[in-house]
């Protein structure tokens, strides 16, 4: 077996100021240096000598004499990487790995106004199924299993404007066409966190979908399974969400 590689900095003085940063890190007020001290292990002047290095690099902020607290470059980075987090970069890693799993196609699709936009998808040959919807199609969201998540979690005023704005129109017989309807289903959407498309949208092929959220824990995207209606399995919900949750945490997510 390989051995596991070492997961600490090789360069000490860098392990200390990770150490310092994470004592910060861990309290809203400025910290004494005695305390970081006592915390960290390292000797006061040694503490001092370092944490005056990040003051000059702006990483930690001394209100007063003798205390610190984390700086503003580390906000500035911090919204820099931010900036460049992109939903389906983050996506795509875990998709494909489900996918492989499930031998089913994946998507991840985004809301634009009353429809979901599909802007990524995994799929093979071997799923059985014909790929109907491209990649930039789009689909009413009362009809789709990442639609419901959007509406499941919308304000209910809002969710009954949109069943006046497109009269919630049906596609298959299984479609759901009313408001009464629709209220009761997103209610149990919010419950479970999870979504279904039972034949709504396409005869013969149903969906299950999980959200995926932002570090501002904004519901930004869904991620969901199509599969041919007969060969759709109940273990695959456990994995969408997991999936799902792996996606939001790499944007940023935290319970």
């Amino acid at each position: 077996m390989r051995k596991k590689e070492a997961q600490t900095p090789t360069i000490q003085v860098l392990e200390r100021s990770f150490a310092l940063l994470d004592v910060l890190a861990g309290q809203q007020d400025p910290v004494s240096l005695k305390q970081i001290s006592e915390t960290t292990g390292l000797h006061p002047s040694t503490a001092h000598r370092i944490l005056n290095d990040l003051v000059t690099g702006r990483y930690v902020d001394r209100p007063e004499a003798g205390s610190y607290r984390l700086g503003m470059r580390l906000l500035e980075l911090g919204n820099l990487v931010k900036a460049r987090l992109d939903v389906r970069d983050a996506a795509l890693g875990p998709m494909r790995e489900l996918h492989k799993l499930t031998h089913q196609p994946v998507n991840l699709s985004v809301r634009q106004g009353d429809e979901i936009v599909y802007i990524e998808r995994t799929y093979s040959e071997r799923s059985g199924m014909q790929v109907v919807r491209a990649i930039g199609g789009r689909a009413p969201l009362h009809l789709t299993s990442v639609g419901k998540l959007f509406l499941a979690f919308d304000d209910p005023q809002r969710v009954r404007a949109y069943a006046t704005r497109t009269g919630l129109a049906g596609h298959t017989r299984n479609s759901i066409t009313n408001i009464v309807a629709l209220e009761r289903e997103l209610a149990v959407v919010r419950q479970r966190g999870l979504a279904r498309d039972d034949e709504e949208l396409e005869l013969g092929v149903r969906c299950m979908a999980a959200a995926i959220y932002d570090d501002q824990s904004k519901l930004v995207a869904g991620l969901s399974i199509s599969s041919p209606a007969d060969r759709l399995e109940e273990s695959w919900l456990q994995r969408v969400k997991d999936t799902a949750a792996q996606i939001s945490s790499a944007l940023g997510y935290r319970e």
